[in-house]
């Protein structure tokens, strides 16, 4: 079934939200120029709908010691759908991977991968990544800074 378009105040409510996740119902109402309960309603319903698919906290990886950031280009010896769903199973296990991307390019998945640095990421390419279902290849590129980081 398909699902209602988005109006002005769900945009709203969805902004507001990106911002302070937190947000007190009540105050989101207000932001929102709703009372509580039609505010109530709508949250439930982007929730249901899965505009909104969860509240998280975000944490400053930095604080926890996961300083480095690497991009690798993965590319597989077997793109047929069967290969490709053996490596998205396996790499879902690999918690150092944090963004995994399927790309059309000259390799076929880009990952971003989070350590505490050159020689964790290194184990990780080397144990982890290069030991997953039909990779044939893997390239790196190391963050030297980061100016736009959303949802860290």
């Amino acid at each position: 079934m398909e699902q209602p378009p988005l109006d002005r105040i769900d945009l709203k409510i969805v902004d507001e939200l990106r911002v302070d996740g937190r947000i007190s119902i009540n105050e989101l109402a207000r932001r929102v120029g709703l009372s509580k309960t039609p505010c109530q309603a709508r949250l439930k319903r982007l929730v249901a709908d899965g505009v909104i698919r969860g509240f998280r906290a975000v944490i400053d990886p930095q604080k926890l010691g996961l300083a480095h950031i690497a991009f690798t280009h993965v590319k597989l010896s077997d793109t047929r759908e069967k290969a490709l769903d053996a490596f998205r199973r396996a790499v879902l296990q690999v918690e150092e991977v944090e963004e995994c991307h399927m790309i059309a390019s000259n390799f076929d998945y880009l990952l971003k991968i989070r350590t505490a640095d050159i020689l964790a990421y290194r184990r990780v390419l080397g144990e982890r990544i290069s030991s997953l279902p039909n990779v044939a290849s893997t390239s790196t590129y190391v963050a030297m800074e980061t100016i736009i980081e959303h949802g860290a």
